[in-house]
């Protein structure tokens, strides 16, 4: 997903990327990173989509992002945050059910009523019927690589698929959420 956020330069990535690193091991760790995200609500940055995040760009596979990494993601946040504020349309720093809706259908869902409060209840932290920045990347990364792996089965494409048991646990448990 791109709104136009361009790639910071180099040495500003670099300043930001040294602070983060807080024990200056050379990348940053789950913690390291969540105590540096803000979501804009005096609130921790959920560690669930912390732990999502270093997941997807952690193409080492060592459980932390180095420099070239965090530059990615930091893109990456920084597309979301336009995203949200895109979203955020009373600009209350949260999503609420319509505006979670609205950003749904807009991503190309078709979600009834019923599955939009089912997500408002499963990523709303505070229990106010709204979802705060940091939730809002959880629900909508697990919302696509769900459909995705459901699309590897719907190959004719009509929101069916006949599946075994079996199948199912494999298609869910080796997903990357």
């Amino acid at each position: 997903m791109s709104y136009g956020t361009q790639m910071p330069n180099r040495d500003f990535l670099w300043d930001v990327f040294q602070r983060v690193d807080k024990d200056h091991s050379g990348a940053i760790t789950a913690d390291e990173l969540q105590q540096a995200l803000s979501n804009g609500t005096w609130t921790a940055f959920n560690p669930e989509t912390v732990r999502l995040m270093i997941g997807m760009f952690d193409k080492r596979q060592s459980g932390t992002v180095n420099f070239e990494e965090f530059g990615a993601l930091w893109k990456y946040v920084t597309d979301w945050q336009n995203c949200f504020r895109s979203f955020d349309n009373d600009g209350s720093g949260n999503i609420d059910r319509q505006e979670l809706k609205t950003a749904l259908t807009s991503f190309g869902y078709r979600l009834n009523d019923d599955i939009i409060n089912m997500l408002i209840r499963k990523y709303d932290r505070a229990g106010r019927g709204t979802i705060y920045f940091d939730d809002f990347i959880q629900c909508c990364v697990v919302l696509y690589t769900l459909t995705s792996a459901f699309r590897q089965y719907d190959t004719d494409q009509d929101g069916v698929i006949t599946i075994h048991y079996e199948q199912f646990l494999s298609m869910v448990f080796n997903l990357k959420i």
